[in-house]
């Protein structure tokens, strides 16, 4: 199912979230260790990531990433997760997104792009929005 297109005079909306079992991502991490990380993971994220909430924080950027790939509406494009990165601006959660990914925001005209990310003690989620011009 594709994520919904909300229409703004002159404008797109695209929507994707995804939630994130943090057993989950702890399995991933036992299994694979710093290959997995080093796989999904910018090093600025990891780093960011460090402290007591490490595994909610990093679930809460896996889930960022998959919501970023689900507002494209596009699976069949490969995407590298590395090029889906969360960054954090005035405290705020943002994307900055390289290389095919980028191409593609650029491919469909997205103008703006919204994030939230959030956790709790088993789950966590991300919400993606992009304001695409027509």
């Amino acid at each position: 199912m594709n994520p919904p297109e909300i229409q703004l005079e002159g404008h797109r909306v695209r929507i994707g979230c995804d939630v994130v079992a943090l057993d989950d991502i702890a399995n991933s991490l036992i299994s694979f260790g710093d290959r997995f990380l080093a796989k999904i993971y910018t090093a600025a994220e990891v780093a960011t990531c460090d402290g007591p909430n490490r595994l909610a924080r990093l679930a809460a950027r896996f889930a960022a990433k998959e919501a970023t790939m689900k507002a494209f509406a596009r699976p069949d494009a490969a995407f590298v997760p590395l090029e889906i990165e969360v960054v954090s601006s005035d405290h705020l959660p943002r994307l900055r997104l390289s290389g095919s990914a980028a191409q593609l925001a650029g491919a469909q005209n997205w103008q703006e792009v919204s994030l939230s990310i959030t956790h709790a003690d088993c789950h966590a989620a991300a919400v993606v929005v992009a304001v695409c011009a027509k």
